[in-house]
């Protein structure tokens, strides 16, 4: 028997706000709300479906330092470059890490500034 991620945990400041970027972002809509957390997921699916959710956890502590988890994205139904438009005009915002300019890969934040990386790849719709 193995374990499968079934849902990822991300403490912020304004839920509300990371929900609708997220939600958008990812196609996710909202699932529950539950003392200040808010999780989404796929629609029709849900929890324990193949993607995981995402709950969104108030939280007041400062973020202190680089991630040590960050989330990677593949677009779906459109190129990369067409994908860092989207995710950009949602609010994503480019994030300099020490990249050299050569990588397959874009580093964004989120309105919160967890970064994430843009991969090229374009998968299958599930």
């Amino acid at each position: 028997m193995v374990s499968r991620i079934s849902e990822l945990v991300i403490d912020c400041a304004d839920p509300e706000r990371l929900a609708a970027f997220w939600s958008e972002a990812l196609g996710y809509v909202e699932l529950a709300r539950d003392d200040g957390s808010i999780e989404i997921g796929p629609p029709g699916t849900g929890f324990g479906g193949p993607q995981p959710t995402l709950v969104l956890s108030p939280s007041s502590d400062p973020r202190r330092g680089k991630l040590r988890l960050h989330v990677d994205v593949n677009p779906v139904d459109r190129d990369q470059d067409a994908e860092l438009e989207r995710l950009l005009a949602l609010g994503a915002r480019p994030v300099d890490i020490g990249q050299t300019g050569a990588e397959s890969w874009h580093t964004l934040a989120d309105p919160e500034g967890n970064e994430f990386c843009l991969l090229r790849t374009r998968l299958k719709p599930l």
